[in-house]
C-alpha cells in the first residue's frame, strides 16, 4: 500500500492547499475533513516506510529484539488502517458524468434516423457499468486491494524483491522468472478472451433478438405450426454463442490455471535450485520465510489477470462509448428560434412554410423531394396520401427530424399571447405539441402522461379527457387516472394508447398540434367523436394550429388547407374546393373513397371497455401468479403459513442458503463432471496441504540430524512429485468448473427456450413480456458467465480456509479450544451479512431499473420530447435518478467494507491464537511454522468465503427464476391419431361441423362459448358478428385448439380435430390476424419459413396481393432485407404479406381475426378483392371488423354472451327486424 499512501498523501495535500487558497479555513467542514485524511494518509505512508525499512515481512533465524514504542506504533497504526483503507475504495462515481453524458447526446444527435443508434447509449452504459462493477466487484473480494494494474504489477514483482532477501543467486532468478514470465501470457490470454467475450456479445444480441421476435409472435408461430423453425434459429445462434463460450471458457481456465499453478511451480524450482546449488541445508526459517512471501504472490496473481481483463473490456466500452458521444448532434435550435423566418407579411397569415425542400432519412437519397408547403395560422391542415407516400415523414421533416438535403423550413417569429388555462403563460408562437403515429407513453400514470410536465388544472384536465373519450377507460382501471401503466403502455389497447397521447397533445399550452394519424385505432365513433370534440371544437375554441396527418377522407370537408402526397412529395395543396377545380380526376376518386367511408358500419363503443376489462383481468391473474411466485421464492422448503407471521421465521427463511437451487444448477451440468469437480476439488487442496506438510518435515529433518544430507534426495523427489500432481490437478479442476458451468447454461436455456415456445397462449397473455425476456437475457447471462467463476472462486477460498484451520490444529491441538467462538463469530458475520448484502443488491437493482427504463423511454420517444422541448426536465429526470441509483451503491459498499473490517480483524484473532497456542505446543518447529504460515493467510480466504457465498445466494435467483418457468404446464401437442393416419392433402373439402361446442380459457373461469352447433358447407363464405366479448374471437381460437375445448367437438372434413396432433392441425390451416406481424429477415422467409414453395408460387402469391412490383423494385426482390417487425414497411403493407402468407399455404380453410381493424380502406379493398378471387374455392370465416363487410356472407354467425342466437344467410337475418344481427346493423349506421 505504500504507492497508494503516498499518491493520497499528495493529493489530500494539494486539495488541502487549494482550499486555504479559495478563502477555506477550520470553520469548513470539508476543510477540516481533507486535513484530517491529509494527517491520517501521512502517518499510514510513514509506517509503510518504517515496515519495510525493518525489514518486518521477513522470518528471522534468530530472535530480533524490538523497540517498545516502535513494536506500539507498528501495531496501533496498523489496527486503524482496515478502518483508513476504506476511503481507498469509493472510486465509483466518476462514472457519473459518462452516464448523464450517455443520456444527453441521444437527445442532442443530429442523424437520429428511425431512432436505432438511441438505443446505444443504453448498451454502452450498461457495458460500461457491469465492466466497471464487475472489475471493482473482483478487487473488493480482495481485501486492501484497490483496481489498480499497476499495483498488481507491483505486488506480483514486489514480492520476489523481498524474497531474494532470504535466497541468493538463481533462486534470485527464479523467483523473478515466474512473475515475469506469467505477466506476458496472462496479458495474452486475456486479450483473445477480450476478443472472444465480443464475439459471445454479438452472438447475444442476435439470440436475444431472435427470441424478443419470437415472443411477440408467438400467437402466429403457434397458429402457424412454426414454434420449431423459430426455435431451431434461436438454438443455432446459441451454439455459436456456446462456442464463443467454450473458447471462452478454456482460455478462463488457462488463465486460473496460470494463476494457480505458477506459486506451486516457483516453490518447486526455488527450493530444489537451493537445495542443489547453494549447499546449505534448507532451514526452518528460510522455507516458511520464503513459503509465506509464495502464499501471498498468489492473491496477486489472481489480482492482475482479473484486473487485467476487466481493464481491458473496460476500455473497450469507453472506446464504444466515446464513439457514440463524437457523434454529431442536431445544434441550435434555429427552426424553433426564428431564424430563418417567414416575412411579416407572410406571418399574418402562416405559421410555418417549406420551400425547395429536400430532406433524407440519413442514407443521401431524398425520402421527400421537392417540397413547397405553407401552414395556415390558426387553422386545420390535412395531409393525406396512399400508405407509404411520406405522410408521416412530412410531419417530422417540419419537426427537424430528417437531414434536409436542400431548401429550408420557415417558422413565423412572432410571439403572441393568448388567454389559456395559466393566465400567467404567454404563447409561443412556434411551441409544438405532437402525438406520434406510433404511441409512446410513460411508465407514469395516466394523468402525469396527460400533462405532460404541465401544471395540472382541473377544468382543462377534464375537457381534454372528455373530448378524447378516456373517462370511460379511467373509470374501469383499478386507481382511476392514478393507475400507473406499464413501459410503452403495455397495460392498455392501442386505441386507449393512442388517445392519450392526443390528450397530452391538446392539453399542452402551445400554438401548434401535430397529429399524426390519430384515428388509425379508433373505431369510427371514437374517430368522430374525436373529431367533433377534440378537434373541431376543443382546438378551434383554443385558437391554436393543427396539421392532422389522416388516411380517413371523410374528414376532409372540415379541413381548410389540404396537402396531397404522392410518392414522396406533394400532388397538389390547397382547400378542397381548390381541388375540385383543378384536379377533378383527384376529387373524384377522393369522392368515392369518402363514399364507401360513410358507410362504414364500425363495432360498438364498448370495444375498447370490453378490451381494458379483459386486461385489467390478465393483471390481475397475474398478479395472483406473482404473488404466489414470490411466496415460493420466499419459503423454499413448505412452511406452515402461520410461522409466516413470526419474526424468527422469517429470519430463519432469509437466511437460509437456496440449498435445493444448488443443487439443480449442479446436476444440470451433469453428474459425471460434479463428480470429477468435487474429486479434483478435494485432491487437489490435499496436494497442496501435502506439499506444504512435506516441506515441514523436511526442515524438521535439519534440527533433528543438523549435518547429514543423506535424506535430501529423498525429500527433493517427494517434493517434486507432489508439486507436479498439483500443477496437473490445478488445470484438471480450472477445467471441469468451466465445463460443467457451461454444460448446465446450455442445458438450462435449452429446456427453457422449449417449454417457453411450448407453453400455452393464456401464458402469454397473463405474463409481461419483459418478464419472459429477461429470463433469456439478464438471467441467462448470470448463468453463462457469472455462476462459474463465483462457483470456482467459492470451492476455492473454502477449501483454503478449511485445510488452515486443520493444519493449524494439528499443529496446534489446543487451537480447537479457541476455534469454538471464533467460529460462532464466523457464523453471525456470514449470516447477517448475506441478509444485507442480498437485500441491499436488491436495492441496488431496483433503483437501477428506473434508471435503465428511463433510457429506453427517452430513445423511444425522441422525436415526441424533442418536438415538446421537454429535453431539459428529462434531463434533470436522468440526475435524480442517478442520485437516487449512487445512494443504493453507497450502502451497498458500506456493508461490503463491514464485512472487510470485520473479516480482517477476525483472521488476526485467529493469527494471536495460533500465536499463542505455539508456544507452548508442539517443539516440531517445522510444523509450529507451517501452522502460523497459515494463520496469516487466512483472513483473505475468509473474505472470500463469505463474499463469494453472498454472491452465489444472489445469482442463484437467477436459476431458480428459471427452473421457476421450467415447471410451467406446456400445450398438448400430442393427438390420439399418428400424423401418418391423416390423409395428405387434409382438410380438402373446407367442411365444417360443430357439435355441442363448450370452450373456456382457463379450468378455473367461465365457458366463453356455450353449446354452439353450426355447419359450414365447402367453399362456404362466413361471416361471424356480435358485440365485443361475445365469443368470435374465440371460436377461431377454437379452430386451432388454443384454447380449452372442455365439450363438444369441431369436426373438419370427417375428422375430430381433438384427435389430431396440434402441430398437424395448426399447420393445415391458415388465418390472417388483425396485427400484421413480419419476423426479420427476408420476404421469401417471411412467405415460407418452411422452405416448401418455389418463386414461382411465391411471386404468384405477391401478385395476388398486388405487392409484385414493390418487391421487385427493392433490392435483392424475394431476398430483400425485412427489419425487426417489419417496420421498413408500412402497416397496410405489412397486412397484404400476411395475406400473401396465407395465400402461400394452400389451405382449403382461411379464417380472417378482424384482418382488416387496422388498416385504410384502399388496403381493405384490396384485401377483400383478393379474398373472393383467390380463396374463391376455399372455405372462408371472416369475424368482422365492420359488419358491413359479412352482409352478403353465404352464412352469418352472431353471438351474444358465448351463445350462438342466430345462424342464417345475411339478407335473411335483416329480414327479422326484431333480431340481433339487424340491430347490430341499425345501431351501427
Amino acid at each position: 500500500l505504500f504507492l497508494y499512501w503516498v499518491m493520497a498523501f499528495i493529493t489530500k495535500t494539494i486539495k488541502l492547499v487549494k482550499y486555504w487558497q479559495s478563502g477555506w479555513g477550520v470553520s469548513d467542514l470539508r476543510f477540516c475533513i481533507t486535513g484530517v485524511m491529509v494527517i491520517l494518509n501521512g502517518l499510514l505512508m510513514a509506517v509503510e516506510i518504517n515496515v519495510i525499512r525493518v525489514r518486518r515481512y521477513v522470518f528471522f533465524m534468530n530472535p530480533q529484539k524490538v523497540k517498545p514504542p516502535e513494536d506500539l506504533q507498528d501495531l496501533g497504526v496498523r489496527f486503524l488502517q482496515p478502518f483508513v483503507n476504506l476511503l481507498s475504495k469509493a472510486t465509483y462515481w466518476w462514472m457519473n458524468t459518462l452516464i448523464i453524458s450517455a443520456h444527453k447526446k441521444p437527445i442532442d444527435l443530429k442523424a437520429i434516423g428511425k431512432l436505432p443508434i438511441a438505443m446505444r447509449a443504453v448498451t454502452n452504459y450498461v457495458c460500461l457499468k457491469d465492466a466497471y462493477e464487475e472489475q471493482k466487484k473482483k478487487v473488493a473480494d480482495r481485501p486492501n486491494r484497490t483496481p489498480s494494474i499497476w499495483l498488481a504489477m507491483y505486488r506480483a514483482f514486489g514480492r520476489p524483491i523481498l524474497l531474494s532477501s532470504t535466497f541468493r543467486y538463481l533462486a534470485d532468478l527464479l523467483g523473478f522468472a515466474g512473475p515475469l514470465c506469467i505477466s506476458g501470457i496472462v496479458q495474452r490470454v486475456n486479450e483473445t478472451k477480450n476478443g472472444t467475450n465480443n464475439a459471445n456479445g454479438d452472438y447475444s444480441t442476435e439470440r436475444l433478438k431472435k427470441t424478443n421476435e419470437i415472443l411477440k409472435g408467438i400467437k402466429l408461430l403457434k397458429l402457424y405450426a412454426w414454434e420449431n423453425i423459430f426455435c431451431r434459429s434461436v438454438e443455432e445462434t446459441r451454439m455459436k454463442e456456446l462456442s464463443s463460450l467454450k473458447t471462452f471458457a478454456l482460455y478462463t481456465s488457462l488463465s486460473i490455471f496460470m494463476n494457480a499453478a505458477i506459486p506451486i511451480a516457483a516453490v518447486l524450482a526455488t527450493f530444489v535450485t537451493h537445495a542443489y546449488a547453494s549447499g546449505n541445508n534448507l532451514k526452518p526459517a528460510e522455507a516458511f520465510a520464503s513459503l509465506s512471501l509464495f502464499h501471498i504472490l498468489v492473491t496477486p496473481l489472481f489480482l492482475l489477470s482479473t484486473v487485467v481483463r476487466f481493464a481491458v473490456k473496460a476500455i473497450i466500452s469507453v472506446q464504444k462509448l466515446n464513439e457514440f458521444l463524437l457523434s454529431d448532434e442536431i445544434g441550435d435550435d434555429s427552426w424553433r428560434t426564428g431564424e430563418g423566418a417567414l416575412t411579416l407579411e407572410s406571418c399574418k397569415k402562416h405559421i410555418g412554410a417549406v420551400t425547395d425542400g429536400y430532406f433524407s432519412w440519413g442514407s443521401g437519397l431524398a425520402t421527400l423531394s421537392n417540397i413547397d408547403i405553407r401552414i395556415p395560422t390558426g387553422q386545420l391542415t390535412m395531409i393525406v396520401g396512399q400508405v407509404g407516400c411520406g405522410k408521416s415523414s412530412l410531419l417530422l421533416a417540419i419537426l427537424g427530424e430528417m437531414q434536409t438535403l436542400e431548401g429550408k423550413v420557415h417558422w413565423s417569429n412572432v410571439n403572441e399571447s393568448e388567454p389559456s388555462f395559466e393566465a400567467t403563460r404567454s404563447r409561443n408562437r412556434y411551441s409544438v405539441a405532437y402525438a406520434a403515429q406510433k404511441p409512446w407513453l410513460l411508465n407514469a400514470t395516466v394523468e402525469e402522461n396527460i400533462t405532460f410536465g404541465s401544471p395540472f388544472n382541473r377544468q382543462r384536465y377534464k375537457a381534454v379527457t372528455d373530448a378524447c373519450s378516456l373517462q370511460p377507460d379511467i373509470d374501469l382501471l383499478p386507481f382511476g387516472d392514478q393507475t400507473e401503466i406499464g413501459e410503452r403502455g403495455i397495460n392498455l389497447s392501442g386505441g386507449q394508447r393512442q388517445r392519450i397521447c392526443v390528450a397530452r397533445a391538446l392539453y399542452q399550452n402551445t400554438n401548434i398540434v401535430f397529429l399524426d394519424d390519430p384515428f388509425s385505432a379508433l373505431d369510427i365513433h371514437l374517430s368522430d367523436h374525436l373529431m367533433q370534440e377534440g378537434i373541431l371544437k376543443f382546438l378551434k375554441e383554443d385558437k391554436r394550429t393543427l396539421v392532422l396527418v389522416t388516411h380517413k377522407l371523410q374528414y376532409l370537408t372540415h379541413a381548410d388547407w389540404i396537402i396531397a402526397m404522392k410518392d414522396g412529395s406533394v400532388l397538389r395543396e390547397g382547400t378542397l374546393k381548390d381541388i375540385q377545380t383543378k384536379d377533378v380526376e383527384l376529387y373524384e376518386h377522393w369522392k368515392t373513397l369518402m363514399n364507401r367511408q360513410d358507410q362504414e358500419l364500425e363495432k360498438d363503443m364498448e370495444a375498447d371497455q370490453t378490451t381494458l376489462e379483459r386486461k385489467t383481468l390478465r393483471r390481475a391473474m397475474y398478479s395472483r401468479e406473482a404473488k404466489a411466485q414470490m411466496e415460493d421464492e420466499d419459503e423454499e422448503e413448505e412452511e406452515e403459513e402461520d410461522d409466516d407471521d413470526n419474526m424468527s421465521t422469517v429470519m430463519r427463511l432469509r437466511t437460509k442458503m437456496p440449498w435445493k437451487t444448488c443443487w439443480w444448477y449442479l446436476t444440470s451440468g451433469g453428474f459425471f463432471l460434479l463428480f470429477l469437480m468435487i474429486f479434483s476439488k478435494l485432491l487437489k487442496h490435499s496436494v497442496i496441504v501435502a506439499i506444504d506438510y512435506w516441506l515441514a518435515t523436511w526442515t524438521s529433518e535439519y534440527n533433528i540430524n543438523n549435518t547429514g544430507k543423506a535424506d535430501q534426495t529423498f525429500y527433493v523427489a517427494g517434493f517434486s512429485i507432489l508439486c507436479g500432481a498439483g500443477i496437473f490437478l490445478c488445470l484438471v479442476t480450472s477445467l471441469t468448473v468451466e465445463w460443467m458451468g457451461l454444460t448446465a447454461a446450455k442445458n438450462l436455456h435449452h429446456n427453457l427456450l422449449n417449454k417457453i415456445i411450448l407453453g400455452p397462449i393464456r401464458f402469454f397473455d397473463t405474463t409481461p413480456l419483459g418478464l419472459i425476456l429477461n429470463r433469456f437475457s439478464a438471467d441467462t447471462n448470470i448463468i453463462d458467465q457469472h455462476i462459474p467463476p463465483t462457483l470456482e472462486s467459492l470451492t476455492r477460498s473454502t477449501l483454503l480456509c478449511l485445510s488452515a484451520i486443520g493444519m493449524i490444529s494439528y499443529a496446534t491441538p489446543v487451537f480447537l479450544v479457541a476455534l469454538v467462538p471464533l467460529g460462532v463469530a464466523f457464523y453471525f458475520i456470514q449470516k447477517y451479512f448475506r441478509v444485507a448484502s442480498k437485500d441491499l443488491q436488491e436495492l441496488d437493482d431496483s433503483t437501477q431499473l428506473p434508471l435503465l427504463c428511463h433510457f429506453s423511454e427517452t430513445a423511444e420517444g425522441l422525436t415526441t420530447i424533442r418536438a415538446f422541448r421537454h429535453e431539459t426536465r428529462f434531463k434533470q429526470r436522468m440526475l435524480e435518478l442517478t442520485d437516487t441509483n449512487n445512494i443504493a451503491y453507497l450502502f451497498l459498499s458500506a456493508a461490503n467494507r463491514w464485512l472487510e473490517v470485520r473479516t480482517d480483524y477476525l483472521g488476526a484473532c485467529i493469527v494471536l491464537t495460533a500465536s499463542i497456542t505455539s508456544i507452548s505446543g508442539s517443539s516440531n518447529s517445522g510444523l509450529v511454522g507451517l501452522g502460523l504460515l497459515y494463520a496469516l493467510t487466512i483472513t483473505n480466504y475468509l473474505n472470500w468465503v463469505v463474499r463469494n457465498l453472498a454472491d452465489l445466494e444472489v445469482q442463484m435467483g437467477a436459476v431458480k427464476k428459471v427452473n421457476s418457468f421450467l415447471t410451467m404446464e406446456s400445450e398438448n401437442y400430442e393427438g390420439t391419431m399418428d400424423p401418418s393416419q391423416v390423409p395428405e392433402h387434409w382438410p380438402q373439402e373446407g367442411e365444417i361441423k360443430i357439435h355441442d361446442l363448450c370452450v373456456r380459457y382457463e379450468n378455473n373461469l367461465k365457458p366463453v362459448l356455450k353449446h354452439v352447433k353450426a355447419y359450414i358447407k365447402p367453399g362456404q363464405k362466413v361471416g361471424i358478428c356480435g358485440r365485443t366479448g361475445s365469443g368470435k374471437s374465440s371460436l377461431s381460437l377454437a379452430f386451432f385448439r388454443m384454447v380449452d375445448i372442455f365439450d363438444g367437438k369441431i369436426v373438419i372434413d370427417g375428422i375430430d380435430i381433438s384427435k389430431l396432433p396440434l402441430h398437424t392441425l395448426r399447420s393445415r390451416l391458415s388465418i390472417i390476424l388483425q396485427d400484421p406481424i413480419l419476423f426479420s429477415g427476408s420476404i421469401r422467409f417471411n412467405l415460407d419459413p418452411e422452405c416448401k414453395c418455389t418463386d414461382d408460387r411465391l411471386w404468384e402469391a405477391l401478385e395476388i396481393a398486388q405487392l409484385k412490383n414493390m418487391v421487385k423494385s427493392l433490392p435483392g426482390g424475394l431476398d430483400a432485407v425485412v427489419t425487426e417487425g417489419g417496420e421498413n414497411f408500412s402497416v397496410g403493407q405489412r397486412q397484404l404479406f400476411c395475406l400473401a402468407r396465407a395465400f402461400v399455404r394452400k389451405s382449403s380453410i382461411l379464417i380472417m381475426d378482424e384482418a382488416t381493424a387496422s388498416i385504410d380502406m384502399a388496403t381493405e379493398n384490396i384485401l377483400q378483392k383478393v379474398v373472393m378471387t383467390a380463396f374463391a374455392d376455399r372455405t372462408v370465416v371472416t369475424i368482422a371488423h365492420r359488419v358491413s363487410s359479412i352482409v352478403d356472407a353465404g352464412l352469418v354467425l352472431v353471438f351474444s354472451e358465448g351463445i350462438l342466437v342466430e345462424c342464417d344467410t345475411g339478407p335473411n337475418l335483416l329480414a327479422h327486424k326484431n333480431g340481433l344481427f339487424s340491430t347490430l346493423v341499425m345501431t351501427n349506421k
